[in-house]
């Protein structure tokens, strides 16, 4: 009788059937809200948490140290992209490529490749063995950038989370990202002393 008046017995409830379409086509609705809520949650946790370290004072953590340093790139007294290096002695001698970020409207125009290059000389004048960094980017853009800057990905984390975060059982179901690894060898990124390729 259960399955005779649970699924049989649709056929004479056209109300039920209305609800239940109604219901099957909000779900994917609710999902992906749920997605671009925890997201938003995710990345402004992240962007709290950067201006706690070293985005909240740029000159003072960029210069305390000869194994950090900021660029940033300007076009027509606008800044269009910034890039960072960070030394990792516990990483055997890498440097951290960081915060790269270019204006989408100068995207494509070389400024990522100019200040993807300033990193490789950093690590080249200061001796480093090798060159890091991590994406969550979708965009096939910024791999080929990359890519194009010598990198090579190194692996791959499913569901990654984000460093300090304090992350709830939703956080952990709706926000879900690839975090890409690329390394770059010093000696092999084709750089001589004026930085010409």
């Amino acid at each position: 009788m259960v399955p005779d008046t649970a699924f049989r017995g649709l056929r004479h409830h056209p109300e039920s059937l209305l609800i239940y379409t109604a219901m099957t086509g909000l779900l994917p609705a609710i999902v992906l809200c749920g997605r671009y809520f925890y997201s938003r949650r995710v990345i402004h946790g992240y962007l709290e948490c950067a201006m706690s370290r070293d985005m909240g004072d740029i000159e003072g953590f960029y210069t305390k140290s000869p194994d950090s340093c900021l660029w940033v790139a300007v076009l027509e007294g606008k800044v269009v992209g910034v890039v960072a290096a960070v030394g990792q002695q516990k990483s055997g001698g890498a440097v951290e490529l960081q915060r790269m970020s270019v204006d989408r409207s100068c995207r494509r125009c070389g400024v990522g490749v100019a200040l993807g290059r300033k990193v490789l000389e950093f690590a080249a004048a200061h001796r480093y063995s090798s060159i890091v960094l991590g994406t969550t980017a979708y965009t096939t853009a910024a791999h080929q950038l990359y890519q194009r800057l010598g990198f090579r990905c190194v692996g791959v984390t499913n569901g990654y989370v984000t460093q300090d975060a304090r992350w709830s059982l939703l956080q952990r179901i709706f926000y879900r990202v690839h975090h890409h690894h690329y390394r770059l060898d010093v000696p092999n990124s084709k750089i001589i002393s004026n930085g010409q390729h």
